[in-house]
């Protein structure tokens, strides 16, 4: 039985991953800190496996800490990052402090204690001001964000890291992942879960311009997926790769919306008649994004196994059951 370690174990994306390793018989440690993630999100993996699944309370900050939560470890999974473009923008030096900061120490401790695979959370924001679609790997523009910098520079760490210490990696550009734990209460939530939130409660969303804007919308599995192919992988040139990790399909923020309010009409009527307020574009955001998914299609087999309209019909069914069972 392999040891796997996840930080940000805690959060969305961490949690269905620790679920997912479990469920796949891996001893998997969590590290986080709890600043946005929810020991709620893995009360039933520290209740129901004691001797596979262990919880950490640390922050990603402190180098001794990640050296003593990696011991042993076959792999590290990255997802410790404080998200949200918006978020960076109002504080830069907390967002360049755990994205950066944080993640050398992990690469640190890795190189330390010999860790075989490290496999990262990066980000399609790394594609900034290119007008490319679709959005291919070896193409990138200038960052629009702090936020969406420090995630390049992960990527320049861990390419230099392989490069002069023999870290193997594997980085993978996420692009607007939604699913199942996605927290709505956060002041920095994600479109998907603010909107089922509001509509949910009979209130007016708020759509960021004009609404035209399009984006990759990817669903949780299709990201657990692509992660599991990334640490099972035996081809040594899929190693030390970055990978898109998306549904390769585009949607409008106009047309998201119409999406939601549908399905969450089929359990209240009355969601339907409700219309989105127009706000200012939103700073550090691009306009249009899709990926192109070839490469991880190439070098590790991914196709996606839930297209958007389903992923969102799932998502949206479990925010009804989460709030109103």
């Amino acid at each position: 039985m392999k040891k796997v370690l996840v930080t940000g174990g805690a959060g969305f994306i961490g949690s269905n991953l620790c679920k997912a390793l479990i469920d796949k018989g891996y001893y998997v440690a969590c590290l986080d800190n709890l600043s946005t993630g929810h020991i709620k999100n893995i009360q039933s993996l520290i209740n129901d496996y004691p001797d596979r699944f262990k919880f950490i309370l640390g922050d990603i900050r402190d180098l001794n800490t990640c050296k003593d939560a990696i011991k042993n470890s076959d792999c590290i999974f990255h997802e410790a990052a404080l998200g949200s473009i918006p978020r960076s923008i109002k504080d830069p030096i907390q967002t360049n402090d755990v994205n950066i900061n944080g993640f050398l120490n992990m690469l640190v401790a890795a190189r330390d204690e010999g860790t075989p695979k490290f496999i990262f959370a990066a980000s399609s924001s790394t594609y900034g001001d290119s007008q490319e679609l679709p959005k291919i790997e070896n193409n990138i523009g200038k960052p629009l964000s702090p936020y969406a910098l420090t995630k390049f520079v992960n990527e320049l760490y861990a390419d230099v890291f392989s490069k002069t210490y023999g870290i193997k990696y594997i980085g993978l550009r996420y692009f607007n992942v939604f699913g199942r734990w996605q927290d709505p209460n956060s002041a920095y939530a994600a479109v998907i879960p603010l909107f089922i939130k509001l509509l949910m409660s009979h209130q007016q969303p708020t759509i960021n311009g004009d609404g035209f804007n399009t984006r990759d919308y990817t669903y949780i599995d299709n990201v657990i997926h692509m992660n599991m192919l990334a640490l099972e992988t035996a081809k040594d040139n899929a190693i030390n790769q970055i990978y898109n990790v998306a549904g390769g399909e585009r949607t409008s923020t106009n047309d998201l919306f119409l999406h939601i309010r549908t399905e969450l009409s089929k359990y209240d009527p009355e969601i339907l008649s409700i219309e989105p307020i127009y706000g200012p574009f939103r700073k550090g955001d691009v306009l249009h994004s899709l990926a192109s998914i070839e490469k991880g299609r190439e070098m590790l087999g991914y196709i996606p196994l839930v297209n958007f309209k389903e992923g969102l019909r799932r998502t949206v069914a479990w925010y009804w059951k989460s709030v109103f069972n």
